[in-house]
């Protein structure tokens, strides 16, 4: 009897958890002023930036917890996003931070080069992933600023990812302790930061090694857009997340490479999500091999990523299916973003899924799903 009683216990606990929590969080559905959105998702992460005691960029907040330790990975592409709001603010602020930020980024950098998996912590393993991630802000400090702490930090990190490079293009070694080591398909991205470090700091073998990286994961998808091997834990129904990593990946490295194949192939991904989301702007937050959902909870954090792809997309071939699908996503984040809650902890931050009791991050705000709305919204202005 009391193990049949057992499920119905652990039943009864979690809907009262989604009562007591989940109430802590509020959404917007009248509210879709884009500027403000923007700048309370932009005021929170300032917030989250100043909680610690370093210059990281806080990872995120528990619902009615304090603001957790910095995480290297995600403060790495905060920093381009900061750039850029800093450029549309006019704030100076905004551009000492992301330069705080960098800094952070180089002085807790691993002496092989690498960034460690996780939050900052005294017992760092290096990840492949999470060093492509800061690649990309050590990227855009060097080219605006050229401080030579930048280049010796993306140098050092890029000879790491391409010592550990397999001949196909793959990383099977330096992924991170909280990967499946067998489902990183959406490492492209990373590829990404390792061909904006080319760039910028004029390494063609670290462009290279991104377009062999690039024809890997093409190597893995379906005709429908989809991939294999593209997930943190399942890939037979990977996260919007992961799906939208690849998509970034490929869209980056075929504008840097000018390979029209790489943007082809992330055109077919954007063009199943369009028929995917649902006119509200929902779109489900794992998915099948025949691209279609596998749940019925929402991927915020995807959804801000896929918004960023489809405008990028409108950008490059000007085809306006674009631009709506990336508006109908911001309208669905707008109207599922909290902007007055007096908890400021979580007022302006981004949960993982909606409802927030989805399997991605539940009951926690996010500083990358924070990030990448404010990305979404910015970039939606740029084009309007």
């Amino acid at each position: 009897m009391i193990s049949l009683l057992r499920p119905l216990r652990k039943k009864s606990l979690l809907y009262a958890d989604r009562i007591r929590r989940g109430g802590l969080y509020h959404d917007s559905p009248e509210n879709t002023d884009i500027e403000r959105h923007l700048r309370e998702a932009v005021d929170w992460l300032v917030r989250a930036q100043d909680a610690g005691t370093d210059r990281g960029v806080s990872w995120g907040v528990d619902f009615g917890g304090p603001f957790l330790d910095s995480y290297p990975e995600t403060t790495g592409y905060i920093i381009p996003t900061f750039l850029k709001l800093a450029d549309y603010y006019k704030d100076e602020s905004l551009l000492r931070r992301a330069l705080e930020m960098g800094k952070w980024e180089s002085e807790v950098q691993m002496e092989c080069g690498a960034v460690m998996g996780g939050r900052v912590n005294a017992n760092p393993s290096p990840a492949v992933f999470n060093t492509g991630m800061v690649l990309l802000g050590w990227s855009a400090l060097h080219e605006r600023y050229g401080d030579p702490t930048f280049l010796r930090s993306l140098r050092r990190a890029s000879e790491w990812l391409l010592e550990l490079q397999e001949s196909n293009g793959d990383w099977r070694k330096g992924n991170s302790q909280f990967a499946n080591p067998n489902s990183t398909v959406y490492n492209v991205k990373a590829a990404w930061g390792l061909c904006e470090a080319g760039r910028v700091a004029h390494m063609p073998q670290a462009i290279d090694a991104a377009v062999r990286n690039a024809e890997y994961c093409l190597s893995m998808q379906l005709p429908n857009g989809w991939y294999r091997n593209c997930c943190l834990d399942d890939p037979s129904r990977p996260l919007l997340h992961t799906i939208a990593y690849a998509m970034q990946g490929l869209i980056g490295i075929g504008v840097i490479a000018k390979r029209q194949d790489f943007l082809q192939a992330a055109a077919r991904t954007a063009d199943s999500l369009i028929r995917l989301m649902g006119k509200d702007g929902h779109i489900p937050g794992c998915i099948g091999p025949d691209f279609k959902g596998a749940v019925d909870w929402c991927c915020l954090t995807g959804t801000a990523q896929t918004a960023i792809a489809w405008g990028r997309l409108f950008q490059l071939t000007g085809v306006p299916a674009y631009r709506d699908a990336m508006e109908r996503a911001n309208l669905f984040l707008m109207r599922h973003h909290d902007i007055d809650n007096p908890d400021s902890r979580l007022r302006g931050g981004v949960p993982g899924s909606w409802p927030v009791w989805g399997d991605y991050g539940p009951f926690k705000i996010l500083n990358w799903a924070t990030n990448f709305f404010a990305e979404a919204l910015l970039l939606q202005k740029s084009i309007a």
